[in-house]
């Protein structure tokens, strides 16, 4: 125990304050028990580290990995036990997806420990929303994805920006008049800026150790495949890396994979839960209240930089930041006269040429272009959606 609060205290000290994620501030941080889930290198360790720095006791504050070698011969719930009886308030448990039985060792100390607070975090949302559903009335789960590109100007260049919401955007509000020419900046974000490790060394190396320890281990884990189906997930990324963007053909890609094409779906749908794809779907509500799959997408576009290289495609790297910026605060289903629907209006994507052609029957339509500073009446900048969180 001794080692584990060394361990813990050293690490609550050495995080830095200066910038914290969008996330931090909407979690509702008395709740008995939190989950934070996300995929890899998000920065969830981070914003836990610096909540307990900036509001907590370390001397009633544990943090711990899960990962740990400590845990190889000691039970979660042991330590909660052994850390109440020395005065501890609050827990805080990471990469606990790591661990074997997490979810029934959670529920006991939920139920064992009434005062005790307890906030867990797990790279790989498939396996904690797999687990959660005995934690449904106990648990309040939280996601959080990468950087905004407001985040980015922040972190990267200590440029602060307001957080913009859709209408203000739509209404050309948007007003950054500390960043003069702000489309070199975002094409830097659009390659490098998704992910906070990229300020570190060797961010291709790494962001590619996502892709695999994702797709080889935490998947294949999860959906109790073997290593050549880890194999094929990777090939299924490449081909979505490269399309423009991809429309699942299922037939088509089982050919190319060489493996059923019912299987196809649910790979698609263990990737998308995993961080790694983002499925662009109608607005039928089904049963499930999802709708037919449209289109499939990189989760952004940093991926799809480092997975399609120069073959990356202008136009989905467009549709990829605008979808997965957008969909932290809104739903977006496809469009049926444009790219998207968002809140009843239909949005087209394109560079500074686009004209408004594709939009001209929609009662509500906007064109949304790259490559320009400004908008006018329906013309608005992408990387005006890049500041909505």
């Amino acid at each position: 125990m001794q080692t584990l609060f060394e361990y813990s205290n050293r690490l609550i000290s050495n995080v830095d304050k200066k910038f914290t994620r969008y996330l931090y501030n909407r979690i509702h941080w008395e709740n008995r028990l939190i989950g934070i889930v996300g995929p890899r290198g998000v920065g969830k360790t981070t914003l836990v580290l610096q909540y307990i720095k900036n509001n907590l006791d370390v001397r009633h504050t544990l943090y711990v990995s899960a990962e740990d070698f400590y845990f190889a011969k000691h039970r979660l719930s042991d330590l909660a036990s052994d850390f109440v009886k020395w005065g501890g308030k609050y827990l805080f448990i990471d990469e606990i997806h790591k661990y074997p039985d997490w979810s029934n060792e959670l529920k006991l100390i939920y139920d064992y420990h009434n005062h005790l607070k307890v906030v867990f975090t797990g790279s790989s949302v498939l396996d904690l929303k797999k687990g959660s559903a005995d934690l449904s009335r106990r648990a309040v789960l939280y996601n959080l994805q990468g950087l905004s590109f407001r985040e980015y100007l922040m972190l990267f260049h200590q440029i602060e920006v307001p957080v913009f919401n859709l209408n203000e955007i739509l209404n050309h509000q948007v007003k950054v008049p500390q960043m003069a020419h702000p489309l070199p900046l975002f094409a830097d974000y659009l390659i490098r800026g998704y992910y906070p490790f990229a300020l570190e060394p060797d961010f291709d190396l790494k962001l590619l150790q996502v892709v695999h320890q994702t797709l080889e281990s935490d998947i294949p884990v999860y959906a109790g495949m073997n290593v050549s189906k880890g194999r094929q997930l990777k090939q299924l990324m490449a081909i979505i890396a490269e399309s423009v963007p991809f429309k699942p053909n299922m037939t088509k890609i089982s050919e190319i994979l060489a493996i059923s094409r019912n299987v196809i779906a649910d790979y698609l749908l263990y990737m998308e839960e995993a961080g790694m794809l983002a499925q662009l779907r109608d607005d039928t509500k089904g049963i499930r209240g999802l709708g037919k799959i449209n289109k499939v997408y990189l989760d952004n576009t940093n991926l799809v930089y480092i997975l399609a290289g120069e073959n990356a495609n202008k136009g989905n790297i467009r549709e990829t930041f605008f979808l997965n910026q957008c969909r932290v605060h809104h739903q977006i289903v496809s469009s049926n006269v444009a790219d998207f629907q968002m809140e009843d209006k239909d949005f087209e994507i394109g560079g500074k040429n686009k004209g408004l052609k594709q939009i001209e029957t929609a009662e509500n339509g906007f064109l949304v272009k790259d490559d320009i500073e400004s908008g006018f009446f329906n013309t608005i900048p992408l990387w005006h959606f890049g500041l909505m969180y």
